[in-house]
């Protein structure tokens, strides 16, 4: 088992307070840390939310017959016909994950780089994380064949893998992985036996149309758990709900069942009410689909607009598929990076940033890289005003980058990195910033 101060707390949230006390202390801000996504909840899910205030009890385990029932027709609209009998909720898919972990036991295989939480938790629940790097290009899937060679030199030396997680579009990449690599993806965990935990809750917020992100599900239904939840796609990250659907027949019952009796010891049955307005949400009404269309555009437009400062400044910015994060690699820069600022790390590139411009990041290393790494993950989705009616402005806006509030961000993101980068743009790092959607592809360097 873990012991005090194996695992601390997540880089995400940790940066998140540190930013909180400098603002709090009067300093101008500018939060790219976490995944929160700014921007306020639709009125619809308010009202049924405080409609259903008077529900009290605590419910089935795994989740209202309604929710439940919901949730299955949101994954059948999307190819995985899926019973309500195999779905199981709670208080937040990060929970979710947690206790399918745990209901599954072994060693878990996490890419190289992904979420910050899959390592640290596989380390709480006594299991030991197995990195394996992503293929270039291709972030939140392990590269299939060394996922084969990790494996099996992890069990040769008496080690138990027993599942692979995997996240469907990425964080913290924004890519989608090839439908190619999905399928090697699972022909592996099977020729393996390992179970498939997708973590699809930016699915919705793929950004292109001609983009499909592919679940293992299709390939390898029998042994793959695919998770979502609300806190990305409709912005309900503090109602906390998540779902996790479990593989039909014998083995995804057992899963199931052992799962379920993990979140009776744990959190009983999430949130009545919030179970309640969330079924809603998963229903998809006319008004649902509606805002998350305009929540996907908002992402866009800012999301390419930061990777645009970025490849501007010289660093190779892998093409953004999806979600609200750039993952810019200043790799080309580090001759000057070292020699105009002593910087040899991403750590040390987020610190300049912070400290001289409240620019907050985070850097590669938290998401499992070398220190060594020059990369940064930029979230993008708190650039969208500091109140509602800003939000909800951006929201509806033709051309959200015009807004001044949104552009005064851009223009401090601007100025921080021509200070970090003394002017050296993508022509001094010999790269157009216009044809730089394929330079930048993931690689992994040791």
């Amino acid at each position: 088992m873990p012991q005090p101060g194996s695992v601390t707390m997540s880089a995400t949230l940790a940066a998140d307070e540190a930013l909180a006390r400098r603002r709090a202390a009067g300093e101008r801000v500018i939060p790219m840390t976490s995944g929160e996504i700014g921007l306020p909840v639709l009125p619809e899910l308010r009202e049924r939310l405080a409609a259903a205030a008077r529900l009290n009890s605590y419910g089935p385990v795994a989740g209202s017959p309604r929710l439940r029932a919901a949730v299955a027709g949101y994954w059948g609209r999307r190819g995985l016909d899926t019973d309500p009998g195999q779905i199981v909720c709670g208080p937040g898919s990060k929970p979710l994950l947690f206790a399918l972990l745990l209901a599954i036991g072994g060693d878990v295989v996490v890419p190289s780089p992904s979420w910050v939480s899959y390592a640290a938790q596989a380390r709480l629940a006594g299991a030991h994380p197995l990195p394996v790097p992503v293929p270039p290009g291709q972030g939140g899937l392990p590269d299939p064949d060394r996922l084969r060679t990790a494996v099996a030199a992890a069990r040769a030396e008496g080690r138990d893998p027993r599942s692979v997680v995997v996240t469907l579009p990425d964080n913290p990449t924004g890519a989608v992985a090839e439908p190619e690599t999905v399928r090697r993806l699972a022909r592996a965990a099977r020729d393996l036996d390992l179970v498939i935990v997708s973590d699809e809750i930016y699915r919705d917020l793929v950004l292109d149309p001609d983009v499909r992100a592919e679940s293992p599900a299709l390939h390898a239904p029998e042994r793959t758990v695919v998770t979502t939840g609300p806190t990305k796609n409709l912005a309900l990250g503090g109602w906390r709900l998540g779902a996790a659907r479990l593989p039909a027949g014998e083995t995804g019952r057992s899963l199931a069942d052992r799962l379920t009796v993990v979140a009776s010891q744990i959190w009983s049955s999430a949130a009545a009410p919030v179970q309640e307005a969330v079924a809603y949400a998963f229903e998809e009404p006319p008004e649902v689909v509606a805002h998350l269309a305009a929540c996907r555009r908002l992402h866009g437009a800012v999301v390419r607009a930061v990777a645009g400062r970025f490849a501007a400044a010289g660093a190779l910015v892998p093409p953004v598929r999806a979600t609200c994060y750039v993952y810019p690699d200043f790799e080309p820069l580090r001759a000057h990076l070292a020699r105009a600022h002593g910087v040899r790390s991403g750590a040390r590139i987020a610190e300049l940033l912070v400290s001289r411009h409240g620019v907050g990041l985070l850097p590669a290393s938290a998401f499992g890289e070398p220190e060594r790494s020059l990369r940064l993950r930029a979230a993008t989705s708190r650039l969208y005003g500091d109140s509602d009616d800003e939000r909800e402005t951006a929201l509806s806006a033709a051309d959200p980058l015009r807004l001044p509030w949104i552009r005064a961000s851009l223009d401090r993101v601007t100025e921080a990195l021509a200070d970090l980068t003394g002017g050296r743009g993508a022509s001094a790092a010999g790269q157009d910033p216009a044809a730089q959607g394929g330079a930048g592809d993931l690689q992994n360097r040791d």
